[in-house]
């Protein structure tokens, strides 16, 4: 696949500018980040107690798109992902995280900075703390930790996929209900707007405003990327397990996530 062009960062709590690409390429791309902006539809109704909504949680209908999951995985699949909503100091933002253990979530950095507080909700209606969030110097990822046990948490794939491979995307486009998408990892380019992080995966399945953090899956279950852009022809970009393995072994690979309240 070819290079990327580069692109400058879109400003969250504001609508993304469409950019065009370098000359010279045959076809132009023009790449968006993927966090939901503007009004933000409500979180889900805290309830009262986990025990109160477990038990008929797997009654409920499946997250859309999750039509081609065993019932044990679109379980973990349910729990596995939070809706995030950033309030600013001038508007709100929304996107997607999942969980790496019990209080620690990956997102993206532009869903959590310039943020005056987050708010994390889970798929079965609880609100959970935000203890912190850090974000990452060279790549467009984010660490929240949690005062509160996060449901489920998927395991990292031990490589990057290759060109061909199915990817499922679990995610909440526009803030909305969890949604399930499939597609196929249609190869790597350049990163381009973070030059120092390297080759990014593409895949063809769907994201949307709302998207950016969400984690993608192999047919296993396993996380081989998380969802932070999407280019004009509709097909995403991902940071690779790679990359989130090797931030994540490094303690000074992440600073504190800015606020915007100085």
């Amino acid at each position: 696949m070819s290079t990327g062009p580069h692109a400058r960062r879109a400003r969250p709590g504001r609508r993304p500018r469409r950019r065009a690409g370098l000359a010279g390429l045959a076809t132009a791309v023009v790449l968006a980040l993927v966090a939901g902006c503007g009004p933000a539809p409500a979180l889900p109704d805290a309830v009262p107690s986990p025990g109160d909504l477990v038990p008929s949680f797997a009654s409920q209908r499946p997250p859309d798109g999750a039509q081609h999951l065993g019932t044990g995985a679109t379980e973990t699949v349910r729990r596995m992902a939070v809706r995030i909503r950033n309030v600013q100091c001038d508007g709100l933002s929304t996107g997607s995280g999942f969980a790496l253990d019990a209080h620690t979530l990956v997102t993206n950095k532009h869903v959590v900075e310039d943020s005056r507080s987050l708010q994390v909700a889970t798929s079965d209606g609880r609100d959970v703390a935000v203890a912190s969030a850090s974000v990452a110097k060279v790549a467009d990822l984010a660490v929240v930790r949690t005062s509160e046990a996060l449901p489920s948490s998927p395991t990292l794939a031990d490589a990057d996929p290759a060109e061909g491979d199915d990817v499922t995307v679990v995610g909440y486009p526009e803030g909305g209900k969890l949604t399930v998408t499939r597609g196929t990892v249609v190869g790597t380019t350049d990163d381009p707007l973070y030059s120092t992080l390297g080759k990014v995966l593409v895949t063809d399945a769907s994201v949307e405003p709302g998207s950016s953090g969400s984690a993608a899956l192999d047919d296993d279950g396993r996380v081989i990327g998380v969802v932070y852009a999407k280019t004009d022809d509709g097909r995403s970009l991902l940071v690779p397990v790679s990359t989130l393995r090797s931030l994540l072994d490094d303690t000074a690979a992440f600073t504190a996530a800015p606020s915007c309240a100085g």
